[in-house]
């Protein structure tokens, strides 16, 4: 199987996992808080890759040592502050909303690349990036384009957005990684992870009080920590080194169409004509640029 076969296969996986942790995401809203379950989850997810990962970070340490802070922060970063961030929107949006707003990761890729040195974009890449901004507006706004004059974010949907920016930035961190064996990366940063989710827990706690966990929550958590957690981190993260940020993050397209689809079929959640609409825009413009060239950007 060729490195572009194998990097597709990964993704799609990837994709799926993603999804499922949007429906996750909705369905631990008053079962555990949302940085109780982001600190529980790389709990897991640390003890899980600890107890397998022990000869590849005995192999790779030399190496590691050299990037532990690289990979401490892309962990703090990309897992706990981006999953810190959805969590978050889920008691304040529906999932349908987070799910086809994830659609806009590629595009903050795509600017993130392009702003990189020697980066830079096409008028057609300029175009997608409207087109798919305009499908993030038409969602967020609930369709109602009447009130756009007056368009503002609500809490939930900002919350995402700040979100896909912060995963975009990590997306293209990873072409600076080590090169490494991912599992070991994955460890790294999953440690990383789970320190930067203490901080935002005592936050949490003293904003907010504590919640408590239900059972049902414990196994969400659990459920995070290895599909959306351990197998989609450590095969994005392969994936990436396959192909590259920019084609790597056009295969988070899939994750709205399947979370939406979860959506309507676990959640009984409405999907509206505007969702069909900004889910077309997102497409449209992601389409748009790709056929400018993006794919060849690495």
């Amino acid at each position: 199987m060729s490195d572009s076969l194998r990097a597709y296969a990964l993704l799609t996986a990837v994709a799926s996992c993603w999804a499922v942790n949007t429906i996750l995401a909705k369905l631990a809203v008053g079962e555990i808080s949302p940085m109780a379950l982001v600190s529980v989850r790389w709990f897991f997810s640390l003890s899980l890759v600890c107890a397998i990962a022990l000869p590849s970070l005995r192999r790779d340490w030399e190496v590691l040592r050299k990037y532990l802070g690289l990979l401490l922060t892309l962990g703090a970063v990309g897992f706990a502050t981006f999953n810190g961030l959805l969590y978050l929107a889920a008691h304040h949006t529906s999932a349908l909303n987070i799910s086809i707003l994830q659609g806009v990761i590629p595009v903050f890729v795509l600017l993130g690349v392009a702003l990189s040195p020697g980066g830079g974009l096409v008028p057609l890449q300029l175009l997608g990036v409207a087109v798919t901004l305009a499908g993030v507006v038409v969602v967020a706004a609930g369709g109602d384009l009447r009130g756009l004059a007056a368009f503002a974010l609500n809490l939930g949907d900002g919350l995402i957005m700040g979100a896909c920016a912060i995963y975009a930035g990590y997306t293209v961190w990873l072409r600076n990684r080590p090169q490494i064996a991912p599992l070991s990366q994955f460890a790294i940063m999953a440690a990383g992870a789970w320190f930067a989710s203490w901080p935002m827990l005592i936050a949490e706690i003293g904003l907010v009080g504590p919640q408590e966990t239900t059972l049902r929550g414990w196994g969400i958590a659990l459920a995070t920590a290895v599909f959306p957690s351990l197998l989609a981190q450590v095969w994005f993260i392969r994936g990436v080194e396959l192909i590259g940020p920019s084609r790597a993050g056009i295969f988070v397209n899939l994750v709205p169409v399947l979370a939406a689809l979860l959506s309507v079929m676990i959640l009984g959640e409405r999907f509206m004509l505007y969702h069909g609409i900004g889910l077309a825009l997102v497409f449209g413009g992601i389409a748009l640029s790709e056929q400018a060239g993006a794919v060849g950007v690495r």
